[in-house]
């Protein structure tokens, strides 16, 4: 059984594929966000502005308050959305094109939250194991050794 395997962090995705638990692993893909290492004063904004609330003040005058929109984030951190949507995209694109039997997730565990939030429902369904740890930059034994070798068996229906 092949499994496919989804190696990232904010800035780079490594994908694989593997038959066994011992190897070896196949590099079937590579993404990269050059922005995710920009700093947030770096980014040129199109985020909403701030809203003025017109609501009363003690005392009965009318004032304006500001507070962000719902919508607004730090750059960096919709950026690292954005970046998790086009990892999400391509694992959708590979299991339309060649199939994907079972998935494993590697990535930091905030990351990893953003990657989970953005994978359509048949690409969800296909993960058999999330690893809460950043491996993108670890050399390919590094991440065969954190594959658990359950994920290899089938689980009955």
């Amino acid at each position: 059984m092949k499994i496919y395997i989804a190696v990232a962090d904010q800035s780079e995705a490594r994908f694989y594929e593997v038959e066994h638990p011992a190897g070896p692993l196949k590099l079937t893909g590579k993404l990269a966000d050059p922005k995710a290492h920009l700093h947030d004063r770096d980014f040129n904004s199109d985020r909403a502005g701030r809203m003025a609330d017109g609501g009363p003040l003690a005392g009965g005058r009318q004032g304006a308050s500001s507070h962000g929109t719902e919508s607004e984030r730090r750059p960096r951190e919709h950026e690292a959305r954005l970046f998790a949507q086009q990892i999400a995209a391509a694992l959708e694109h590979t299991y339309r094109e060649r199939g994907i039997e079972r998935l494993i997730l590697m990535a930091g565990p905030r990351f990893l939250g953003l990657l989970r939030e953005e994978l359509s429902a048949p690409v969800r369904a296909l993960v058999a194991e999330e690893i809460h740890k950043d491996l993108v930059h670890a050399p390919e034994g590094v991440v065969l050794s954190h594959l658990p070798p359950a994920a290899f068996h089938t689980h009955p229906a």
